[in-house]
Order: structure tokens, then C-alpha cells, then sequence
């Protein structure tokens, strides 16, 4: 299968994992992230128009040297999924998403009808985040995932989508002791608003792999390294746990 992710920093972490979990399941899998960093449906659409170089490439969770354009990589053809997603700050705000949504979507039917489109929910911040966004949802973590969350499965609605409710998932995982914000043995977020290295990170592929792929998160047997050598057991657990959960929701 080949995943193309038209996205940001937050399809960089949750495709890091994906090719190497995928992997260690015995599925073969090929994913290429097309990075700007906050990069929105706006400016995707206004690259796509200009077939503006302007991204990296990422093939299986790792940078290249490269720079390409939307129409180059979509046109070469042979793609299984293609997600979209909105920049974090503005995936709660409906307006931000239409008409750009809506035009990417119509240029990847007639250009990759063979791929299935997915929206990938992105989450919202930790409750500590200083991201200059957040004031926008009143600096408010449950605000914040109601309006992303809505906005989202709206997004999906909007152009017939499938949905990766890696959002969901997150916020799933902070009511866990494991994982509560401030207050847990592990983050899951890294920064207030990107995904924690190795643990969040990990959290998003597996539910990406479950859904795209039929891979169930409870059965992986992936386990990635952290700063003290292989990541926690027990962290590992709850994390493949809640993302089957998720999936199956």
C-alpha cells in the first residue's frame, strides 16, 4: 500500500512510526509526507494552483533532500490514501477549511481516482501549551477537541472522506493515569501541542495502521527505542489498548 499525506509537522508525527510498525506486522507499506510546517488548507490549495515546490519530502517517516510540488507526487501515480488535514490552530475554526478543502479534494479525485481520501483529526493542546493559537479556544484543552472534533468529522462529511480520529484518540489517552496531563508518569505531547517522542508518535501510526491497514493495535508487537533503551511495557500496552479503542468507537 502507498500513503500519501498531504499535511504538517502533525502527519510528521503520525506517520514517523507507521512504515516500521506496519513492518513488524509483516504488511508492506509505503508512506510520503509532504511537509510545511503549519502548512493549512489555504496554502495547499494556493501551492497546488502555482505547483509551488515548496514542500519536503518524507518517505517512510524520514526526511529527504527533496523539494516537490502537490502535482508531481500526486501525479506519479499508484497512491492507495491520501489524507488531509487542517493546521492545528486553525482546525476548530469551520470557515478556515471551505473552499480549500473542497478544491483539494475535486484535484486529487480526477488526478488519483484509484485513492481513498481520508481526513486525519488532529488534537488538541495540552492544557499547559503556550502555543500562540491556543487563546483562540480560550486556552481551554476540552474546547478546543469539541471544536477540532466537530470541524473534522464536518470536513469528512463535506467531501466523503474516511476518518483517522487521531484527535480521539489523544484525548482518550490523557484521562488515563499513564498519560494525564501534568500529573502522569508519560506526556503525550512534547511541546504542548506536538505528539511526544516516542509515545504519541507511536499512538497516531498504530491508529492509522488499524484503520488503513487492518493491522489491530492490540497485536502489535513494534516497540520503539525511548531515551533509556526500549519504551515501557506497560506504557506500550495501554497505548496499542487505546488505540483499538478509538478505532473501534
Amino acid at each position: 500500500m502507498r500513503i500519501l499525506s498531504i499535511g504538517n509537522s502533525f502527519s510528521q508525527d503520525a506517520t514517523k512510526y507507521l512504515t516500521a510498525i506496519a513492518k513488524e506486522a509483516g504488511v508492506e507499506v509505503e508512506t510520503v509526507n509532504l511537509y510545511i510546517g503549519g502548512c493549512s488548507l489555504y496554502t495547499h490549495a494556493k501551492n497546488l494552483r502555482a505547483a509551488a515546490q515548496a514542500y519536503s519530502y518524507e518517505l517512510n517517516g524520514d526526511p529527504t533532500a527533496e523539494s516537490v510540488s502537490i502535482n508531481e507526487i500526486v501525479e506519479e501515480g499508484g497512491w492507495d490514501v491520501i489524507t488531509l488535514q487542517q493546521a492545528s490552530h486553525y482546525s476548530g475554526i469551520e470557515e478556515t477549511y471551505h473552499p480549500y478543502l473542497e478544491e483539494l479534494a475535486a484535484y486529487l479525485r480526477e488526478k488519483a481516482p484509484q485513492a481513498r481520501l481520508y481526513i486525519h483529526e488532529t488534537w488538541a493542546y495540552d492544557p499547559a501549551s503556550t502555543h500562540d493559537g491556543f487563546p483562540v479556544y480560550a486556552c481551554d484543552t476540552q474546547q478546543m477537541y469539541r471544536r477540532v472534533s466537530a470541524c473534522y468529522r464536518s470536513a469528512a462529511q463535506t467531501i466523503d472522506a474516511g476518518f483517522l480520529p487521531v484527535g480521539d484518540g489523544v484525548e482518550l489517552l490523557r484521562q488515563t493515569a499513564l498519560f494525564a496531563p501534568g500529573m502522569g508518569k508519560y506526556a503525550i505531547n512534547r511541546d504542548g501541542f506536538h505528539l511526544s517522542i516516542p509515545y504519541g508518535r507511536v499512538f497516531a501510526a498504530l491508529i492509522w495502521c488499524e484503520i488503513l491497514l487492518g493491522i489491530d493495535a492490540r497485536k502489535s508487537t513494534f516497540v520503539p527505542k525511548s531515551r533509556n533503551g526500549l519504551a515501557d511495557a506497560e506504557a506500550m500496552a495501554l497505548l496499542r489498548q487505546k488505540a483499538h479503542e478509538v478505532c473501534a468507537q
